[in-house]
């Protein structure tokens, strides 16, 4: 279906080559462009290195042809992802140097993990070929890309991109509208808050927090999204817990103060050996090396599961 499908990735960072090594697996040709050499020179290394974590052949680097030069990467290209770094002006320069060259059937995609489509595209006139496209990291390994409707979005660019992601092995999801963290981390964020706040005004500690999450509704999730839940224990009794706690949560709209007194010591979590709780690197690297294992074990079970279904 994609055997003649060119995809251009933009940027060969962690995220761009997880990208491009999601496409390669499939057999779909990848250009990986990067203006950095060091960042080229080690891409298909990094990648080989996912892919031998993953017990998987390197077979898919044949499909992956990496360039600095832009115009080479996107202007024959049907899709165009770009991977750079969370910045709306760096993204934005991007975009307006890829403009003369792009096809005007390319789909046009920002990955972003909270900056609205809108924003990043604004003035820059792709005629309903742009979407939004949240990949999760490691993107090889979480199989969910949020699909960001925005208004230079066509009908036609969001069902071409969730078609090649779902060809790709990936869970799309149509976000309908585009709101900042789209829909996963504003879920997420929402949970962290709240965590924050717990500890912030001195209810719980950080370990205690961590310990209820992972022992009580933590485990539910993988198997039983919020929405489930809710029909699963009633709405009538939903609406009746809600009537007692919602005043109660935490509804700040900024930053709670211990974080921002945390972040001012530079206690910024594993990568300075403090953050709410004190790392070694050997306790950091656990973390993880565990965090890997287990979303290895979640894609080995979800390969099963698409080869029955097949």
């Amino acid at each position: 279906m994609f055997e003649s499908t060119k995809v251009a990735v933009l940027g060969a960072g962690l995220m761009g080559c997880g990208i491009a090594q999601v496409f390669a697996c499939k057999q779909i040709a990848v250009t990986l462009y990067d203006p950095y050499a060091t960042a080229r020179d080690t891409a298909k290394d990094k990648i080989a290195s996912n892919l031998e974590i993953m017990s998987l052949s390197t077979d898919a680097l044949q499909y992956i042809n990496v360039v600095g030069d832009l115009q080479q990467a996107v202007s024959d290209a049907d899709f165009i992802i770009e991977a750079v770094p969370e910045k709306r002006e760096l993204k934005q320069q991007l975009f307006s140097r890829i403009r003369p060259y792009t096809k005007s059937t390319a789909v046009v995609a920002s990955n972003t993990s909270v900056i609205p489509i809108k924003e990043i595209f604004e003035g820059l006139h792709f005629e309903n070929q742009v979407v939004g496209t949240h990949w999760w990291n490691p993107p090889y390994l979480v199989p969910l890309v949020e699909v960001v409707q925005t208004d230079q979005s066509s009908d036609e660019a969001i069902e071409k991109m969730m078609t090649l992601l779902k060809y790709a092995g990936k869970e799309p999801v149509h976000v309908k509208k585009d709101v900042p963290g789209f829909v996963g981390n504003r879920m997420q964020h929402a949970l962290w808050r709240e965590a924050i706040a717990l500890i912030n005004d001195g209810v719980c500690s950080a370990e205690g927090v961590d310990a209820v999450v992972k022992n009580s509704f933590g485990l539910r999730l993988p198997v039983l999204g919020p929405i489930e839940n809710a029909d699963l224990v009633g709405l009538d009794l939903t609406l009746d817990i809600h009537n007692v706690i919602l005043e109660s949560l935490n509804n700040d709209t900024q930053p709670a103060d211990i974080l921002k007194h945390k972040v001012d010591k530079k206690e910024w979590g594993m990568k300075t050996g403090k953050g709410f709780k004190t790392w070694t690197e050997e306790e950091a690297q656990e973390v993880k090396v565990n965090l890997s294992k287990y979303l290895i074990e979640v894609q080995k079970r979800k390969g099963h599961k698409d080869e029955k279904e097949s």
